[in-house]
Formats: C-alpha cells, sequence, structure tokens
C-alpha cells in the first residue's frame, strides 16, 4: 500500500512506523500512544513481562539496521523503570516478572532499580545468587561474580534469562580466560538467534580469538557477523577488532580468510577495511601489508571519492618509508596537503617526514645529549586529552548515524572486561600517536 503524507506523521516525537511495529508485538502495549493521566494509569496496570517484549523487539530491530528505534528504545527503558518502582511486590510472585526485572537491567536500564526490588523482596522472588552477582557486574565488578554465577547460570540455561546470563558471564571472564568466554558466548548467541544477545557475543568473540591467538575461529566469527550485522550501530567496534585481527595474524590463509568476510560487505565497507589495515600496518611496521592494503583501497577509491585516494597514497607512502623507496616515499607524503588529514594522520605525516629526512640526511655524531631509552619510553607512554576516535576515511559507513545515539547495549551498560580489551588497544595506537608528535624533524 502506497505510504501517504499522513501516515509518516510522528506521535510524541516518535516515526509512526515504529510505534505500529511496538503495538504488533504486544497489542497491551498502548503506552506510548495514549497521553496525559490515562497514559500513566494503564502503564500502571500493565504486566513488566508485556512490557519487556517490547524492549526486546525495540532492541533486536536497533541492531538489524532500524535505527529509527533507538528513540523509542530509550521511551520504553523509562517506562518500564516506573513500572517496576511503582509495582506492588504480589506482582513478583509471577516468575515471568521477575525475569523481566533482570532483562531490564541487563538491557541497559538503571542498576539502583534492581537495588530497590531486591531489598523489598521479603517473600524471595528473586534468586539472590543471580541478584547479587548482577548487583556487583553493574558497578564494573565483573571478575568477583564469575564463580557464584557460573554455578547459578547452568539452571537457567533455557530460561528467558538464559542468554543475558551468560552473555554477561562471557563478559566476566574475557579476559582471565577468553575461551571459557567464548564458550559461554556461544551458548548466549546459539539461544538468542537474531537479537542484540547474538550481536554483542559475535562481536566480543572475534575481539577474544584475536586475543587468544585462534584467528581460525575469530574469522569465522567474523563471517557470521558479517552476514547478519553490518547495520548495527554497533559495527565500527566490529570493525575495529577485524582490523584487529586481520593485522596481527595476516597471512595467505587469513587474507582468503578476510576477503571471504568483506565480500558480505559493499565497496564503501570494504575501502574503510583496506583503509584502517592500511594505517595500523603502518603503525606496526608491517610494511608489506600497508602496501597491499592501501593498494586495495586504492581499487575501490571509486567509491570513495577523492579523499579515500589521497588516503591510501598516504598509508602507502608510509609504509614506503624505511624502504629503497624512500625519497619517493618522502615526496608523495609531502605532496599531501595537511588540510585534508586529520589531527593523528598529521602526526603520523609529521613522523614519517621526520624519519625520511634522518634516512637521506649525511650521517652526525651521537651527540651525547642523545634522548635515552628510558626517555624514550617516557614519551611513549604519555597520553594527551582522548581525541574522538577518527577512522580512516572520516566518512566511514561503519559510523552511528548520529540521530541513533543508542543508549547502552543488551547485558553492557557496564561492561568492563570488553571494553578494556578496547582502551588497550586503542591506547596503545594513541601511544604511538603521542610519541610521534614529540618528534620532528
Amino acid at each position: 500500500m502506497r505510504q501517504t503524507k499522513e501516515s509518516n506523521k510522528t506521535f510524541v516525537g516518535f516515526p509512526a512506523n515504529v510505534l505500529l511495529r511496538v503495538i504488533l508485538v504486544t497489542s497491551a502495549l498502548i503506552v506510548p500512544i495514549a497521553s496525559g493521566a490515562a497514559r500513566a494509569n494503564e502503564g500502571q496496570d500493565l504486566a513488566p513481562f508485556k512490557m519487556i517484549r517490547s524492549l526486546q523487539y525495540i532492541q533486536d530491530s536497533v541492531v538489524l539496521g532500524d535505527h529509527s528505534a533507538s528513540e523509542m528504545q530509550r521511551f520504553i527503558l523509562g517506562e518500564i523503570d516506573r513500572r517496576l518502582r511503582t509495582a506492588d511486590q504480589a506482582l513478583f510472585r509471577d516468575p515471568r516478572n521477575v525475569d523481566a526485572a533482570l532483562v531490564y537491567v541487563m538491557s541497559g536500564g538503571n542498576p539502583e532499580t534492581l537495588d530497590l526490588l531486591t531489598d523489598r523482596d521479603v517473600e524471595g522472588n528473586f534468586d539472590t545468587r543471580v541478584s547479587d552477582a548482577l548487583r556487583q557486574y553493574l558497578r564494573g565488578k565483573g571478575p568477583l561474580i564469575v564463580e557464584q554465577l557460573s554455578k547459578a547460570a547452568p539452571e537457567y540455561r533455557n530460561s528467558r534469562i538464559g542468554p543475558y546470563l551468560f552473555l554477561i558471564l562471557g563478559n566476566a571472564t574475557s579476559q582471565q580466560d577468553p575461551v571459557a568466554a567464548m564458550q559461554y558466548y556461544d551458548w548466549a548467541r546459539l539461544t538468542a538467534p537474531g537479537s542484540i544477545i547474538e550481536e554483542a557475543a559475535l562481536r566480543r568473540s572475534v575481539a577474544l580469538a584475536a586475543q587468544a591467538g585462534n584467528p581460525e575461529k575469530g574469522f569465522r566469527y567474523a563471517l557470521n557477523y558479517a552476514r547478519r550485522y553490518l547495520t548495527s550501530p554497533y559495527a565500527s567496534q566490529f570493525a575495529d577488532v577485524f582490523v584487529e585481527l586481520a593485522v596481527v595474524h595476516f597471512g595467505e590463509a587469513a587474507e582468503r580468510r578476510v576477503d571471504e568476510v568483506l565480500g558480505f560487505m559493499d565497496p564503501p565497507r570494504q575501502r574503510e577495511i583496506f583503509l584502517r589495515i592500511a594505517r595500523r600496518a603502518a603503525i606496526a611496521g608491517r610494511q608489506p601489508l600497508a602496501l597491499l592494503a592501501s593498494q586495495r583501497a586504492e581499487e575501490l577509491v571509486g567509491v570513495g571519492g577523492s579523499q579515500s585516494q589521497l588516503l591510501a597514497s598516504f598509508y602507502q607512502g608510509l609504509a614506503a618509508v624505511p624502504s629503497a623507496d624512500v625519497f619517493a616515499a618522502a615526496q608523495t607524503i609531502a605532496a599531501i596537503p595537511e588540510e585534508r588529514l586529520s589531527q593523528r594522520d598529521r602526526a603520523l605525516r609529521q613522523a614519517a617526514k621526520a624519519i625520511a629526512d634522518a634516512v637521506v640526511r649525511p650521517p652526525e655524531d651521537v651527540s651525547p645529549a642523545q634522548a635515552s631509552p628510558a626517555t624514550a619510553e617516557v614519551h611513549f607512554r604519555k597520553e594527551g586529552a582522548p581525541e574522538p576516535e577518527e577512522t580512516g576515511s572520516g566518512m566511514s559507513p561503519f559510523a552511528v548515524p548520529a540521530e541513533a545515539d543508542v543508549p547502552n547495549q543488551a547485558a553492557a551498560p557496564a561492561d568492563p572486561a570488553f571494553d578494556g580489551f578496547l582502551a588497550d588497544r586503542h591506547s596503545r595506537i594513541k601511544e604511538i600517536d603521542a610519541l610521534l608528535e614529540e618528534e620532528g624533524p
């Protein structure tokens, strides 16, 4: 049926098509389309387990590419929070409502609401092993819950909260035991296919496989992710860990697997991956890989325009600095306008130029005032004010759309393990960038 202008009108700030989908998921959820006191009264009478179904549907829609649903996600989280806080304790005699409360806090909800509910629970409706573990986890104490939750979680393996608990177990164990964490993630994603749980489990498994030195498994996870979730607002994180996997474990076999994963991406995403690989490899001193990735990116410049062409040439020049073509590389780098580069790439350009100048400069006596290794280490560890992470092209198709502004993801309102892994990888690159900024001609 043809849409009319009337059908595209929004209600209380939300697209009409999003509201319609929510209503179809659970016809009882009429809170978003009511108004005033009537809306509040109906929200107070609605069972939490019915409201949580709509939240799950909305969150799954977001990771499947419907970024317009993110505003509704925030709204429903707020409505569920109000409902749980005002609920009579008799309501939690129904295990479905207990599960709903736990899913709510594991889906980006307010952790203080769980504190409130468990403090009021005089009838023992909440399993204290689970609720206490979640309260610790949501306060950033993930490693402390592993023993307790690993004993309780198997009892909930086939329950409504099972996938969430196993995802959290994976998060909590990822730094100490990546292999065990991947097993927890496997169970979480296999019991919740097509959901935000599967998206998170696959994405984090790619990172853990790289950390555990199992590239073949990492590429299998990456392939499954690329088939399903490239339009997820979290796909930029996937691109980061996939590039790390490709650079650290690159070889003939890995090159085939990279091409297999990229086969599910459109040309702009392929170009972005190659640009990120080229930059990461150039920083790591992986000259052959940096050259190869730059050349592959150049082959795709028709879909990225002049900026992609410029960056591909830039990274190719960086990779050639320590080679016999240092003169040509220096000319290539010097010819690139500084205003066309990001702040981080300007530091790379300055450092590469300094290195190239040093290579072609006639030998000089070593100065006794030359920086010692200890001084260099101080510079290497120097970290300036954090900058927004910039992607290779500056026009990344993996970037989160500005209008999405997706709130905390399912089972990850506080994910110290995975966030720590990403922060470690990003901080290493930023440390190198900081070091490069200290060097000059």
